[in-house]
């Protein structure tokens, strides 16, 4: 009612024309229908609605409100329309419900019986199923198992290679492994395990082999000495070897030979010799450096990191510790100097050192190059240099200064035949063989000094034939007029001259054994020796002569009898020089050829001992003197020469009868001795007539008495007659009485009182008086003059001796005046 309402309302508006009704009607009709649209939206249309006009809330409800009516109509004609078909449709469904239940039991039992019938058959086809996932997976794993089994086949090698320490077989199996197997299963865990696992393998190989290297190092710095005697002891054979075949080639008799040194050429077979032993030495296997030493870790260490790409780093760490080794192996013991095995060590371990090198040179391809090897030896040879010219000075031992030569020529020689240069080191032996000689020239100054004392300084006594043959055999003397005598006979010279010659002989030798192996020309060794030989002579024989001479125990006769040796010993030089030559076969009169000093060396020890030989002449008498105890004031003298003079003089003759009584019957040995005795007479008596002068004008002096001048009158006279004795033999006339002529004349002077003569005959030639000096005259007869000033005061009453003292006194001016005119 209330719709129908409603829609009455809408369709009579009250006060509008119909045309506007419909236009109305229409536009409600679009809102309507766009409301129950689906695709627009509420908002607008009822934006729209309420924005046309007002009250348009009123007429929207009153319009919705009819639109209602309109569709429950229309929804009631609709349900009216096809009830009675529902009502039947009902009615025939409650009809199949019964049928359906029925159906619905039928079916649900043929279901029972069907499940049942097939229940073994379900169980059986599961069964089926299972077995053919089985099977399926069984394939599917067979077939990865073979793709996964070479991957593990290849791993358990490598564990194998592993334990076996075959690392650079581990590292091509590696490499296999990841280019090759892994990839082709790289989806499974395990592989990933493995691919991850293999790169710290090859740190672990690197580090073993590393280890393996440095036990390698270890070890060949251990061996090291052992390589290198062995090596030595080859070059020493080789060169033993070589020299027996130069020898036995010279014989015409040898046999061709091969030799090996260390392994570089064929084994010999031995020479042609009868001794079977130097046969089976020949024959013995000779071991090379690689049997002394595995060196499989350096090889192995070169590959493995060669394969790793990492060869570089392997090189610099092997050349850097082998630097370092190189260091420790040419740092010397501080004790090396003292026995030969210290050098022995020495060498044999850088010989070992350089020897392992150039193995490794030439068994790999660039660990060590040659530049590398030649840097290492020059630092070497530099360091080798320096210590054996510390150590060797060292050395006060000859024989240790020999063997260390001999350790340097073999170590040069060693290295030499490895291709390492060693001009140096025989250079280095030229200043070895200085400190050789000077080794030698001590040993032999102390050979020297033991034969001068043991050495009695007398004439060889010999006895029997055979005893002078025994030290004609020592010594080249020959004298046809001692031969001519018969036995017991005596030889001039003592019993040092023929044990210097053969010591001297000894020393040749001693210093041609440095010169051996040296690689030197004869011409070399012989000019070697011979400059050894001078230096011996001049500055060694020389010093001990000279020390020997200058010796307070050795007397006069001792002095004749070295002047005498040195006179033979200087005789025998030219001995010498063949002596030379035959050893050398270089003849004297090759240019440039030294000849020995021997000559000069033995004149100046001749002249020094009869320098000597005057020196302690005038100390014996300056000792005599020295007892001189004159009364300077005594009246009167006492008729008699002084004790102390007499005592000189029997002193002086007894010695130069020793000087006459030396051996003469060689006419060199006569005139020696008798020029010796001469001039040391003639030295004596002037020494002694300057002593009594000096004496006479002692400044401490002051009084002399006429009776002490008559005293020291009677002493002079008593020197002069020891003069006119001829002590000597070979003085001409009164030559030795001239010694004394300047104490005669002064003497005369004032023993006669001859001053008129004096001074009138004053500068002439022919004066009597020709040797006393104004001043000496001057100075003795102020002495005389304070004397008489002394007694003036008991003589003044006696007119001679006023007139004496006049006399004194005036001539005193008149000396003083010449004096005086002589200074200027």
């Amino acid at each position: 009612m209330a719709s129908g309402r409603v829609h009455a309302a809408l369709l009579k508006p009250p006060s509008q024309s119909e045309e506007e009704n419909n236009e109305e009607e229409k536009a409600w009709e679009n809102f309507f229908a766009e409301l129950e649209s689906v695709d627009l939206t509420l908002g607008t249309t009822l934006r729209s609605i309420y924005d046309d006009q007002p009250n348009a809330h009123k007429r929207f409800m009153e319009k919705l409100d009819a639109r209602i009516r309109n569709h429950d109509r229309e929804i009631e004609k609709m349900c009216n329309f096809h009830h009675q078909g529902f009502v039947d449709a009902i009615t025939e469904l409650l009809k199949v419900r019964t049928d359906a239940e029925k159906l619905m039991g039928q079916v649900t039992d043929t279901n029972r019986r069907l499940q049942e019938a097939g229940k073994e058959v379900t169980v059986q086809t599961e069964e089926v199923i299972c077995c053919r996932i089985q099977q399926r997976n069984m394939a599917t794993t067979v077939e990865k198992l073979q793709l996964c089994l070479p991957v593990l086949e290849m791993y358990i090698k490598l564990k194998e290679q592993l334990e076996s320490k075959r690392y650079y077989a581990a590292l091509k199996t590696m490499e296999q492994l990841e280019t090759v197997y892994i990839p082709r299963v790289s989806q499974y865990r395990f592989c990933q395990i493995m691919a991850e696992n293999l790169p710290r393998l090859r740190e672990e190989i690197k580090e073993i082999s590393m280890s393996d290297l440095k036990d390698f190092l270890e070890s060949i710095r251990k061996h090291s000495d052992k390589v290198g005697e062995t090596a030595m002891r080859q070059a020493q054979q080789h060169k033993t070897f070589n020299s027996a075949v130069a020898k036995q080639a010279s014989m015409g008799n040898y046999t061709k030979p091969v030799y090996s040194l260390n392994g570089r050429t064929h084994t010999h077979n031995g020479l042609m010799m009868d001794n079977s032993g130097d046969e089976d030495e020949a024959d013995e296997e000779i071991l090379t450096a690689q049997d002394l030493v595995d060196f499989s870790p350096v090889y192995r260490c070169l590959h493995i990191y060669t394969v790793l790409g990492d060869r570089e780093t392997f090189e610099n760490y092997y050349r850097k510790q082998r630097k370092k080794q190189a260091r420790l192996v040419l740092q010397p013991q501080a004790n090396m100097h003292e026995t030969v095995e210290g050098y022995r060590r020495y060498f044999n371990q850088i010989v070992g050192f350089f020897v392992v090198e150039d193995h490794i040179l030439h068994a790999t391809q660039g660990l060590v190059t040659r530049a590398f090897t030649d840097e290492l030896w020059n630092m070497a040879l530099s360091k080798i240099i320096a210590v054996l010219r510390t150590h060797s000075s060292y050395c006060n031992d000859p024989d240790l200064v020999l063997e260390l030569k001999n350790l340097i020529v073999i170590f040069a020689d060693t290295l030499q035949g490895y291709g390492f240069p060693v001009n140096r080191l025989f250079d280095l032996l030229f200043e070895v063989r200085d400190q050789y000689n000077e080794t030698l020239l001590k040993k032999w100054a102390l050979v020297f000094r033991e034969i001068f004392e043991m050495d009695n300084y007398s004439p060889i006594p010999v006895e029997t034939e055979e005893e002078y043959k025994l030290v004609v055999s020592r010594f080249p003397f020959h004298d046809a007029e001692i031969e001519k005598q018969d036995f017991p006979k005596k030889l001039p010279m003592s019993q040092s001259v023929p044990q210097i010659y053969t010591q001297v002989k000894e020393f040749i030798y001693a210093s041609l054994k440095f010169s051996e192996s040296l690689h030197r020309s004869s011409t070399e060794i012989d000019d070697m020796l011979r400059k050894s030989t001078n230096l011996l002579l001049t500055r060694t024989l020389s010093s001990c002569l000279q020390n020997l001479i200058r010796k307070p125990h050795i007397g006069l006769t001792e002095l004749v009898q070295i002047i005498i040796n040195t006179t033979h010993l200087e005789q025998a030089c030219r001995y010498l020089e063949e002596f030379i030559t035959n050893i050398t076969n270089v003849s004297p009169e090759t240019v440039h050829t030294t000849r020995l000093y021997g000559l000069s060396t033995f004149k100046d020890a001749r002249h020094a001992a009869e320098g000597e030989i005057y020196t302690k002449l005038n100390q014996k008498i300056d000792e005599f003197i020295q007892l001189a105890d004159y009364e300077w004031g005594m009246v009167e003298s006492d008729g008699r020469a002084s004790g102390y003079l007499m005592d000189l003089i029997n002193f002086l003759r007894s010695t130069f009868q020793v000087f006459t009584h030396l051996p003469n019957n060689n006419n060199d040995h006569a005139s020696m001795s008798g020029k010796v005795a001469q001039t040391a007479c003639m030295s004596a008596c002037k020494h002694l007539s300057t002593s009594l002068m000096q004496m006479l004008l002692d400044t401490e002096l002051k009084q002399i008495s006429m009776g002490a001048i008559q005293q020291f009158n009677l002493d002079v006279i008593q020197c002069e007659l020891f003069a006119s004795s001829e002590p000597v033999p070979g003085f001409q006339g009164d030559t030795l009485q001239l010694a004394f002529i300047d104490l005669r004349q002064l003497l005369d002077l004032f023993m006669v009182w001859d001053w008129s003569t004096y001074l009138a005959d004053y500068g002439q030639p022919t004066s009597k008086y020709l040797r006393v000096n104004p001043a000496t005259a001057l100075a003795l007869l102020e002495k005389m003059k304070d004397t008489s000033k002394k007694n003036n005061i008991f003589s003044q009453f006696r007119k001679n001796d006023r007139d004496k003292q006049k006399l004194i006194e005036t001539v005193v001016r008149q000396l003083r005046s010449l004096v005086n005119g002589m200074s200027s």
